[in-house]
């Protein structure tokens, strides 16, 4: 019988064993109303029901084999969240399979992002050794400092592809920093995508004055590591923070490294502030983490190498690259790795990576607003790399000869330049076509006009958008992710809606089949809510709440008020009854000395052009407890096989305000105890798992008591008390009876 034991009756360790069911209503006793979940968990809850439905497998583009794991839940602004999920295929990891699930605060799925462009069929053994894909990874460096052992993946970037993926270290053939990840094929050997994680910028090393910047120390011994923002230093390029004998750091030089830290630490603070301030994120990282800085390279550049910031010097070597807009830009490419998604493939999303920059050093700077460097939309603006000026103009790139607007030959154009478009719908985003505040005037590939809606609320688009940033994203995927931002950050406004879709067809990006529209004026609406949400009182006392109104949407509108799920003996009264969206009444609760004990939830209606409800918790004491009573049932017996039994327990006078035990021995012959189970079923067909008992009387019997809360369902109707030895043999062996309120 396998684990079975076959226990003789004489020494049953569960003969005679008593089981009592105490079924007790919540309302017997005050309770504290449970707390709204908050909206990352609501969040959660939704994206995890969609992904695990059957009917999303279309969308999700799912295939036999396929597995999606929740990575994370992003915090967006005005209570947006977005739920990351990262796939395996027959447990191999993919790259390209992430998926987005983006819901409001209250866990409403509003959109849903997916990398993958077709479900994956590919087999998973590989026909070319990793030895060999190793080399032919380090061959697509000149110099190579260090390679790690590759890893078989399923790419999906394009047609799903067995893979390798080899990530090594080191320079290239020009002598730039490289951090390389390549994929080759498991069965050809080729390589078929790489992906640099070293993104490079370039910028000045103007000096910005006496600051303020946090650093760490006392006394006499101090470093450029900041307390506050954790994982934010500056040092040289062995890693390490500069360090003193006091708290002034840098002379002012153009040329001195300290300096150099002075304004990258000063850039880099006002970003992480921007970031949390205009957007919500906590860290450049999204999670509180933050990059380290080194300066002092040896080179006209500046990078991000996927796991720091590095900044060199003009060509002149007169100064350092250490401007806002250039610190900016460079934890930018760090914000675009940290976002779902990460820093994908090729050159259109490369040019994407790199606008991203130029966007984030745009509003770090506005947000600085410095009057040594007032906030412009220029790149690089003061360090005239090689004596040509600004190195990129987001309000016409062209001045720099980079395309001002898309098209299909941005996939081959190289990073920095297909940049271009994206910088320039920012910048048209923000400012408009004709800007008042002193920006200047920009072009349009169609001859239009864009009216801005502010560098702030353009960033809030974009950053948002970002949340749903998948390894795949191009300029069509960035036009669809910033609409639906657009329309779910205002969804009582269509401006901004109307001014992102205008600035994507000023820069020739075209419409895409499904997108968002926004047309109309917005209805009417408005927000109800209780304060306080709970209250007690003794039988026959009132008690007293504050019904409060809001204007949402559209005008102010009469809401008139009503109130339900009072208990019996009480009463309610609003004065005023009816208010005017953004007015307050006062809700009244009088009991009567007939009123039961317990606690109730009251719902309060707001009725008008829609309708909206608020909880409030009335917990009444000192009235009548409305006690009931329980008769045994008959025992039920569980024998190695046999038909069922089945006994009926009646508990009766409870209503919602008492409580009744009854008893039921449960008598187990030659089966083994940890096979016993008890579930207890609703009326609605809803089971709930009771725990199987270890404690004993003297008399080798299981003593097992539980407690059943029937607050939240119907008390009219069967309940079910199922109890079930599970072994396979004695599957026929169900016993039930009914408990009835």
């Amino acid at each position: 019988m396998g684990r079975r034991k076959l226990i003789p009756a004489a020494a049953a360790l569960a003969a005679g064993a008593a089981l009592t069911l105490a079924a007790t209503p919540a309302s017997a006793q005050p309770q504290t109303p449970s707390p709204t979940p908050a909206p990352a968990a609501l969040a959660a809850s939704a994206a995890d029901r969609l992904v695990g439905s059957a009917g999303t497998s279309s969308l999700l583009r799912r295939a036999d084999g396929d597995a999606l794991k929740r990575t994370g839940v992003v915090q967006g602004t005005r209570g947006l969240q977005y739920v990351t999920y990262a796939r395996t295929f027959k447990g191999l990891p993919v790259v390209g399979g992430d998926v987005v699930v983006t819901t409001d605060a209250a866990g409403t799925v509003k959109d849903t992002a997916v990398a993958q462009t077709a479900p994956i069929a590919v087999g998973t053994t590989a026909t070319v050794s990793a030895a060999r894909a190793a080399a032919t990874a380090r061959a697509r460096l000149a110099e190579v400092d260090t390679a790690a052992a590759p890893q078989l993946k399923v790419l999906a970037w394009g047609a799903p592809k067995l893979v390798y993926e080899s990530v090594v270290a080191g320079r290239t053939a020009q002598g730039r920093p490289s951090h390389l990840h390549v994929f080759v094929d498991a069965r050809t050997g080729k390589v078929v995508d790489q992906v640099d994680d070293v993104r490079e910028g370039t910028g000045n090393g103007y000096y910005y004055g006496t600051v303020t910047i946090n650093t760490s120390g006392s006394g006499s011994s101090y470093s450029m590591t900041d307390p506050t923002r954790p994982g934010l230093k500056c040092g040289g390029q062995n890693g390490s923070a500069y360090t003193g004998t006091d708290d002034v750091w840098g002379n002012g030089s153009g040329t001195n490294l300290e300096t150099a830290c002075v304004d990258a630490m000063w850039g880099a603070q006002r970003e992480i502030d921007m970031l949390a301030a205009w957007f919500n994120r906590n860290g450049i990282q999204g999670n509180g983490s933050n990059p380290p800085i080194r300066v002092g390279l040896n080179d006209v550049n500046a990078y991000w190498n996927g796991s720091y910031v590095n900044f060199g010097h003009n060509q002149a070597n007169t100064r350092q690259a250490t401007p806002i807009d250039v610190v900016g830009h460079e934890l930018g490419h760090a914000v675009f790795q940290y976002t779902p998604g990460g820093a994908g493939s090729g050159n259109e999303n490369g040019g994407i990576n790199e606008s991203t920059g130029d966007i984030f050093g745009a509003l770090t700077e506005a947000y600085a607003n410095s009057p040594l460097d007032p906030p412009d939309y220029s790149v690089g603006e003061e360090v005239d790399l090689v004596g040509d000026g600004p190195i990129r103009y987001m309000y016409n790139p062209s001045l720099a000869g980079d395309p001002n607007c898309w098209s299909t030959s941005i996939p081959s154009t190289e990073v920095h330049s297909a940049a271009g478009p994206l910088n320039h719908w920012f910048y048209l985003v923000a400012e408009g076509t004709a800007p008042t505040d002193g920006q200047p005037a920009s072009p349009t590939c169609n001859s239009s006009s864009v009216t801005g809606i502010s560098i702030r609320k353009a960033g809030e688009i974009y950053y948002n958008a970002m949340q749903a940033k998948t390894s795949t994203w191009k300029y069509a995927n960035i036009r669809t992710a910033t609409l639906n931002a657009a329309k779910n950050l205002y969804p009582n406004s269509c401006t901004e809606f109307n001014t992102v879709k205008a600035a994507w067809n000023a820069i020739s990006v075209p419409a895409q089949s499904g997108e968002a529209t926004c047309t109309g004026t917005p209805s009417n609406d408005f927000s109800l809510s209780v304060s306080p949400a709970s209250g007690s009182v003794a039988a026959g006392s009132s008690a007293t709440t504050t019904v409060a109104t809001a204007t949402t949407a559209g005008s102010a509108q009469t809401v008139t008020l009503s109130a339900s799920g009072l208990p019996s003996g009480a009463t309610a009264t609003f004065s005023p009854a009816s208010v005017t969206s953004g007015s307050s009444s006062t809700l009244t609760i009088a009991t009567s000395a007939s009123t039961p004990s317990g606690t109730y939830a009251v719902t309060v209606t707001g009725t008008g052009s829609a309708t909206h409800t608020a909880t409030y918790t009335l917990t009444v004491t000192g009235g009548p407890g409305g006690g009931c009573s329980g008769t045994n049932g008959t025992d039920v017996s569980i024998p190695d096989a046999g038909p069922a039994v089945t006994s009926t327990i009646t508990i009766s006078g409870c209503g919602r305000n008492g409580s009744a035990t009854s008893t039921v021995a449960v008598n187990i012959r030659h089966t083994y105890r940890g096979d016993l189970v008890v579930d207890l079923v609703a009326p609605d067909g809803t089971s709930y798992r009771l725990k199987n008992s270890s404690l004993f009387d003297g008399a080798d019997n299981v003593i097992a008591t539980y407690t059943v809360n029937l607050s939240a369902k119907a008390g009219d109707g069967a309940w079910k008390l199922q109890v079930r030895d599970v072994y396979s043999q004695d599957t026929g062996s169900i016993d039930t009876w009914t408990l009835t309120l």
